[in-house]
C-alpha cells in the first residue's frame, strides 16, 4: 500500500534521513521505533510532504506522491495525526473534526467517529482546547479518519497521556484498522503500545532504519533493549 524507497532528507546541510526504505501492506501496521531525535519525525513529515525530500521515492498504491503537496497525498489516501496533536483549542470536537472532510462533501461527523471514539459525542460542543490530553488525541485521530485515508500516518499518539488511554487507544487502532480496513505506520518510544498495535517494527538510528522485526519474532527483546539505550 505504501512504499517508501532510498528517502533522503536535509536540514539545511544536516543530513537527517539517509537512504531509508520501508513499506507498510494493505490492513497492515508498522511501527517506526526509536528513541528522541533520532529521525521519527522528520521521516513522517518527509513523507506527509511537510518536509522536502532531496532523494528518493514515495508510493501510495501506486501513485508517486514525492513531489506532490501535502493536500494531494491526503486526496490520494494518506492521513497524518502529528506530535502534539494540534487540535484547534478555539474551535468545538464536532468543528475539529469537519475540518479533515475538505476531500469530502459530507459536512456532518460520521456516525462512525462517535461509535469508535463516543467520548467525543458526548463533548461534540466541548472546545478542543478544553479537552485532555487524551480527549485530543482522539480528537486528532478523528479528524484524520473522517478523510477516509488508505494509510493513516500517526507520529508519537501516546506522548504526554496516561496509561489507561494508552491502552484505549492502542485497542480503538486494532479496531479500527480490523473494521475499516486501513492501514496504519506509528512512530513510537512505548515498545507495550506497539506491541498492541503494530505487525512488524522498524529501528530507527541517527536517520537510517537498522533493525526489523516481527511482532512474534523473539528478537523483540533487542529492541527493548535499544530503546534503554
Amino acid at each position: 500500500m505504501l512504499q517508501v524507497n532510498a528517502l533522503n532528507v536535509f536540514y539545511g546541510e544536516s543530513h537527517t534521513i539517509r537512504d531509508v526504505s520501508l513499506t507498510v501492506g494493505a490492513h497492515e501496521a508498522v511501527a517506526v521505533m526509536g528513541r528522541n531525535g533520532m529521525g521519527k519525525t522528520t521521516l513522517f513529515k518527509a513523507i506527509i510532504g511537510m518536509l522536502p525530500v532531496r532523494s528518493g521515492e514515495i508510493v501510495l498504491d501506486g501513485v508517486a506522491l514525492h513531489n506532490q503537496p501535502s493536500y494531494r497525498r491526503v486526496a490520494a489516501g494518506l492521513a497524518f495525526v502529528p506530535q502534539g496533536r494540534m487540535v484547534f483549542p478555539l474551535l468545538t470536537v464536532k468543528e475539529n473534526i469537519l475540518t479533515g472532510t475538505e476531500n469530502n462533501p459530507q459536512r456532518e461527523v460520521p456516525a462512525y467517529i462517535y461509535d469508535y471514539f463516543p467520548v467525543l459525542g458526548e463533548m461534540e460542543k466541548r472546545k478542543g482546547g478544553n479537552l485532555s490530553g487524551g480527549q485530543q488525541q482522539m480528537l486528532a485521530i478523528a479528524r484524520a479518519l473522517v478523510a477516509e485515508p488508505k494509510v493513516l500516518v500517526l507520529d508519537e499518539p501516546t506522548e504526554g497521556i496516561q496509561p489507561s488511554i494508552i491502552k484505549e487507544l492502542a485497542r480503538t487502532l486494532v479496531a479500527l484498522r480490523r473494521d475499516r480496513g486501513i492501514s496504519i505506520l506509528v512512530s513510537e518510544q512505548v515498545l507495550s503500545f506497539a506491541l498492541e498495535v503494530a505487525d512488524r517494527f522498524l529501528v530507527i538510528d541517527r536517520g537510517r532504519i537498522v533493525d526489523e522485526k516481527r511482532r512474534d519474532d523473539a528478537g523483540i527483546e533487542d529492541i527493548r533493549e535499544f530503546l534503554k539505550v
